[in-house]
């Protein structure tokens, strides 16, 4: 699991709808890039500003395939219509 801390409230809204939305997010830490779900978002409330605990669990991405589909086969049929 990574863990991460945060005082940016646009950037907790969006790991809550993630996390409620079941999505996969990306974060960018340092000098890391992290993909994976959204476990927890927890306040740290003795700080101050606010601060947030966000912790993520770690998914491989997903690898594009440039497959291409086949041609359709509609001149197939043409010589029905004459």
């Amino acid at each position: 699991m990574f863990t991460f801390e945060t005082t940016d409230q646009k950037e907790v809204r969006r790991f809550r709808i993630a996390q409620f939305n079941g999505r996969i997010t990306t974060v960018k830490s340092g000098g890391s890039t992290v993909t994976g779900h959204v476990r927890s978002v927890l306040e740290r409330k003795s700080s101050d500003p606010a601060r947030w605990a966000i912790t993520i669990v770690p998914r491989e991405p997903k690898i594009k395939t440039n497959i291409l589909r086949p041609t359709p086969r509609v001149r197939a049929f043409v010589e029905d219509f004459y």
